[in-house]
């Protein structure tokens, strides 16, 4: 007799027993007009009945915890439960890393254990002996929660750029990714130590201090994320291509500091060779006409009379005296 059989005897047992005793279930109290001795064997079925109605409980319990349909094996459960911490761990992360955004820099670990562990579910897919296990945990349902979940969390490393500041085995932070983080904080600490000392001045919304001390940190910042952009080609003319969120953010960070709170503005160091150039520029109109001027004076016309015309004019002035 199988597990099913003997639990379906076992439930048909207690409901005649407990009819039999006229109880019902073997529930209540037996009826009053009857012989003690027909209650005291009203009650020993009642208590046989209850026997077995906990006997058939205990049994379905234990027929749940095993090889029921639905159920997964011992391996698969393990693979389950290893991507489901993997990922509690990774959204707790980007939770967390939300505001500032410091999503690369201290989830990556996260993410690569994810992805590990669902290349385990995946790669089963081929393996004969846990095939059952892949195509119970991403194809046995329509809603496929696992694959869900993956997809999400690739949608959101992809759209965080975080690739653009890993190495790539992913195994942690680049070089330049390293070297600009380390220049941000310094600019972030020479900010609030310029504004503590301004603070306390006599004058608490001139942050000259800050503009000042810190113009060196904060254009060495500027410059290194230029420097960044083109070593990824990432130049003003790329469409829809940025670095990771954890330095687009920091950047912009910044320069609303910079330029909002602290009403800083960088001199150009070109400054000297730009008025140079515009003032040529407005002084060509001048130079322009004062030389055309002076090389276009007209000088007076002196009438020369030929020879010929001469002699004829004296030949006349004779012929008149002698009239």
């Amino acid at each position: 007799m199988g597990p099913a059989a003997y639990l379906l005897w076992l439930l048909l047992s207690a409901l005649l027993l407990g009819l039999s005793a006229g109880q019902g279930l073997g529930f209540g109290r037996p009826p009053l007009h009857s012989s003690p001795q027909a209650r005291a064997v009203a009650g020993g079925r009642r208590l046989l009945a209850l026997e077995l109605l906990e006997e058939a409980e205990d049994l379905s319990l234990a027929l749940l915890g095993t090889g029921l349909p639905g159920e997964l094996p011992p391996e698969c459960r393990e693979l389950l439960e290893g991507f489901a911490n993997s990922s509690v761990r990774l959204a707790g992360c980007l939770v967390r890393s939300a505001r500032p955004v410091r999503l690369c820099q201290n989830c990556y670990r996260h993410f690569q254990s994810v992805t590990e562990h669902l290349e385990n579910i995946t790669r089963a897919v081929g393996n004969s002996s846990q095939s059952n296990c892949a195509k119970s945990l991403l194809m046995a349902d329509r809603v496929q929660v696992v694959v869900i979940l993956s997809q999400f969390f690739n949608s959101t490393w992809e759209k965080a750029n975080c690739a653009n500041c890993l190495k790539n085995n992913s195994e942690g932070l680049s070089n330049s990714t390293i070297e600009f983080l380390g220049i941000f904080n310094a600019t972030l600490t020479c900010f609030e130590r310029n504004f503590q000392e301004q603070a306390s001045s006599l004058v608490p919304s001139n942050h000259t201090e800050v503009c000042r001390n810190c113009n060196g940190t904060y254009r060495q910042l500027n410059d290194f994320y230029n420097k960044m952009q083109k070593m990824n080609g990432l130049g003003r003319h790329s469409e829809h291509k940025t670095l990771c969120i954890d330095v687009e953010d920091a950047v912009n960070i910044t320069r609303r500091l910079w330029s909002r709170t602290f009403n800083c503005s960088v001199p150009c160091s070109d400054t000297v060779p730009v008025i140079a150039v515009s003032s040529f520029i407005l002084f060509l109109p001048v130079i322009f006409y004062l030389s055309s001027f002076l090389h276009s004076k007209q000088k007076k016309r002196i009438l020369i009379l030929p020879k010929r015309i001469q002699s004829n004019a004296s030949l006349v002035n004779i012929q008149e005296k002698c009239s």
